[in-house]
């Protein structure tokens, strides 16, 4: 969804704001499941968005982008897949401390054009990790490429149960050049 003036940031905005308390409140097992949903549906995909990616930037080879894209995917899914992040993550006694995951809220995914794919596919995924939601604004010369590869996130991860509102937009902030 391209936002165009305040309002409909606004809208969308709070539409994100409601699908992430509402995603705050998923157990462990929920996160886990859908961010392994997210990570695969990503990582079958990373050869149609690296070459996405270079026909709509004309940026890079589409071999650095498939391995750029795997890695964002695979590899970050293998690296986090067995941390905890809801509820307690650790007690001590002797201090008398208890260390809870919590998510920030609504977090702003700032997307190049040079990586624009795997940029994407990091960001979401380490949002639904955390709970947290991301509205994107993609680079100009990068933002199909962009949105496809977020939209291809939150497709999988709404089919493993992530709330419908979207906690992922995908184009949402245009970037307007100044000079």
């Amino acid at each position: 969804m391209a936002v165009t003036n305040v309002a409909e940031l606004n809208a969308l905005v709070e539409r994100v704001k409601k699908a992430q308390r509402e995603y705050a409140s998923f157990t462990q097992e929920q996160v886990d499941k859908i961010f392994r949903a997210a990570a695969l549906a990503a990582a079958d995909a990373r050869i149609p968005l690296a070459k996405m990616a270079v026909a709509e930037s004309g940026m890079g080879i589409v071999e650095d982008k498939v391995i750029k894209n795997h890695f964002a995917s695979e590899y970050i899914y293998n690296a986090y897949k067995d941390e905890k992040t809801c509820g307690v993550l650790s007690e001590d006694d002797t201090f008398g401390t208890i260390t809870i995951a919590e998510p920030i809220g609504i977090i702003c995914g700032i997307v190049p054009t040079t990586n624009p794919t795997s940029t994407a596919i990091f960001k979401s995924l380490i949002s639904l990790k955390t709970r947290n939601a991301i509205i994107f604004s993609p680079h100009p010369r990068a933002k199909e490429a962009t949105n496809k590869a977020a939209d291809i996130v939150l497709q999988a991860a709404i089919a493993a149960g992530a709330p419908l509102q979207a906690a992922i937009a995908a184009g949402a902030l245009p970037a307007r050049r100044k000079i």
